[in-house]
């Protein structure tokens, strides 16, 4: 049995990244006989569009919110920020410099989860018309974090998960996280989460973006862009 960071990605079939529906009914070979009692049409049913959720993944202070926020106004999908989604003990835990357990990360990846399966969803919110995907801010640091986030497209041949990994060194992260104003994540914080850092290596559904090496926040955002594009493409 394959893992869930195995999971096979269901095939795009043209260059849009929308499954092709353009293939009409089929008849039943039965029915091209005119003295055969099986008359009726028989139908294959039609693939949905292809729905894509974008995880920007990674430590504090790499950039995953405004890089969400670029790959968002870019396809003009929901943006969700994970930070929003913890519980006021998490926060409360985080601000005084305590890390995180995985018991306490459990209940908001599955929030952010649902949140996102949600923003897909026919809804009110949308004029039940779902939009074609969705980005995520989520640290997801560790392997078995970025599984809780595949199930949302377990079952769903029409959803497909990407995990966008933004690197960057201690140093900067620090840095970063330094000029912070008014954020409940502190400095200290970064050890901890580099500590529980296991980067998605290998991970067929991740894709590894280097925010360092002097680049810029446009710069940064015009590598990631190209790399969604490419996603859609199907490159």
């Amino acid at each position: 049995m394959l893992s869930a960071g195995e999971r096979p990605q269901p095939a795009m079939t043209n260059g849009t990244g929308v499954v092709d529906t353009t293939r009409g009914p089929v008849k039943s070979p039965l029915s091209s006989n005119p003295n055969s009692m099986w008359t009726s049409k028989t139908t294959v049913p039609q693939p949905e569009q292809v729905q894509h959720i974008w995880v920007v993944t990674g430590p504090a202070g790499c950039g995953k919110s405004t890089v969400g926020k670029s790959i968002q106004q870019a396809l003009g999908v929901p943006f969700l920020e994970g930070d929003d989604f913890h519980p006021p003990l998490n926060k409360e835990k985080m601000s005084t410099g305590i890390p995180l357990t995985d018991a306490d990360r459990w209940d908001w990846l599955i929030s952010l989860r649902n949140a996102a399966i949600s923003a897909l969803s026919p809804s009110e919110t949308n004029n039940f018309h779902p939009p074609s995907g969705v980005v995520v801010a989520c640290s997801a640091l560790k392997r078995k974090y970025r599984d809780v986030m595949r199930v949302a497209a377990y079952g769903s041949p029409s959803v497909q998960i990407h995990f966008i990994y933004l690197k960057l060194d201690e140093q900067m992260l620090l840095q970063r996280v330094m000029n912070r104003q008014a954020h409940y994540m502190k400095s200290s914080m970064v050890h901890s989460q580099l500590r529980d850092l296991e980067e998605p290596l290998g991970e067929w559904d991740a894709l590894t973006v280097d925010v360092g090496m002097g680049k810029g926040q446009g710069e940064v955002q015009e590598e990631v862009l190209g790399l969604v594009a490419g996603v859609l493409g199907g490159r």
